[in-house]
């Protein structure tokens, strides 16, 4: 699978994911992972977790508009950045939003997410 495809199904997993149950993220973290939500540094799967699901809204829908990949490093990591639209239940308009992930391989062939910055994009 070459790294746009790759790029692409990651994201696709991982919005997937978040819309249904956010707790379902959790094994695309490790204990080495960062998280970066609005400016709050969150290290570990297990308090990475804890925030997102802690967040003031039940449900939520993305719409993704953009997603940009490059190889990252000799370890064969890959750079993923997603823009795209948040729309929160109960609320009327849409959020703008911007991510990036770096993943990174793990030994048995698949990729976990090493760093994860998000930011909300305001007019």
């Amino acid at each position: 699978m070459d790294a746009d495809a790759l790029a692409k199904a990651f994201v696709e997993h991982y919005y997937t994911t978040f819309d249904a149950s956010r707790a379902g993220l959790a094994n695309l973290y490790q204990d080495s992972s960062m998280l970066t939500f609005e400016g709050q540094k969150i290290q570990g799967a297990q308090n990475i977790v804890a925030k997102l699901t802690s967040l003031p809204f039940q449900q939520c829908q993305h719409s993704i508009t953009t997603v940009d990949c490059q190889p990252s490093g000799p370890a064969g990591g890959m750079l993923v950045f997603v823009s795209g639209n948040l729309q929160v239940s109960g609320e009327q308009h849409a959020l703008k939003f911007s991510q990036m992930f770096h993943l990174m391989p793990t030994p048995q062939g698949s990729f976990y997410v090493f760093n994860d910055i998000f930011r909300l994009n305001y007019a």
